[in-house]
């Protein structure tokens, strides 16, 4: 039975460790290997000697867009010598330049737009009219991996080639970091049950991440509407993104495979997660 490592720092809410994730072989995720959180702008100085000291984090993944960056600025990791720093968008054509409103780009929301795209696309496979909340959140994971393979690939480099913990995080921490973080644990041969269980894992803190955003310029005017059961992570989310990944590429690793993954690439990051 999953249970998450959250780590309660100042700063942050929806922050965990994957260590103690066991894989179908038996091998262990080990902690303090691997991190998945929210924004981390508001870690505070207590937070940050933590996260260096007691995780010993080495490697920050930033997900979050160039506009979600040039809005909020730098956090206080980005200050300290030591910290490798990886930011890798996961949306096509984003600039700080390209007039796009930065929460339009930072959160995937629910809008009738992207639900109607949604739609074509279960159409598109004789799916029926209508994509259910599910089917629309994993559609638009898998628009992660269409729009952007290139930073899905580097994020996971990032990780396999840390030298201490990698912490991987986007605004909310669960949609970009979710579709990120669970390729990382399939790649190593974590079960999917496992997988769909901390995704599924942020909707605990979902309210507490929607109070959060709510007080940053990049994301409030969006968030003004939206309701928590919207935004709430679900196991069936993840559930439908793996098999979608299973039917149209043969699995996560077919995906990683058409885009230049290879074994030592695997072998790097077991090595990276596993090890002892």
């Amino acid at each position: 039975m999953y249970s998450p490592n959250w780590i309660e720092l100042d700063g942050v809410v929806n922050m965990r460790d994957l260590g103690g994730m066991v894989t179908a072989d038996g091998d262990t995720v080990r902690p303090r290997r691997l991190l998945r959180s929210d924004n981390l702008q508001d870690l505070t100085p207590g937070s940050v000697d933590a996260l260096v000291n007691r995780y010993g984090v080495s490697d920050v993944v930033d997900l979050r867009t160039d506009v979600e960056v040039a809005k909020e600025g730098d956090g206080p990791l980005r200050t300290l010598d030591g910290i490798r720093h990886h930011h890798h968008t996961l949306y096509r054509e984003d600039t700080t330049e390209s007039g796009i409103p930065a929460a339009e780009r930072a959160l995937p929301w629910e809008t009738d737009e992207r639900r109607d795209a949604a739609a074509a696309a279960a159409a598109a496979r004789g799916e029926g009219h209508g994509p259910s909340h599910d089917q629309f959140w994993s559609e638009h994971y898998l628009s992660y991996l269409a729009s952007r393979p290139d930073s899905v690939v580097a994020a996971l480099h990032a990780i396999a080639t840390s030298e201490g913990a990698a912490v991987v995080h986007c605004a909310a921490g669960k949609d970009r970091t979710g579709t990120v973080v669970g390729l990382a644990l399939k790649v190593v041969g974590v079960p999917d049950d496992l997988v769909v269980a901390d995704y599924a894992a942020s909707a605990e803190r979902v309210a507490a991440i929607m109070e959060r955003l709510r007080a940053k310029e990049a994301y409030a005017a969006n968030l003004k509407d939206k309701t928590v059961a919207q935004q709430s992570p679900t196991t069936d989310t993840m559930r439908l993104l793996l098999a979608a990944l299973d039917e149209r590429y043969g699995g996560p690793m077919g995906w990683l495979d058409a885009q230049g993954w290879t074994a030592a690439d695997t072998e790097r990051l077991r090595r990276k997660l596993l090890e002892a």
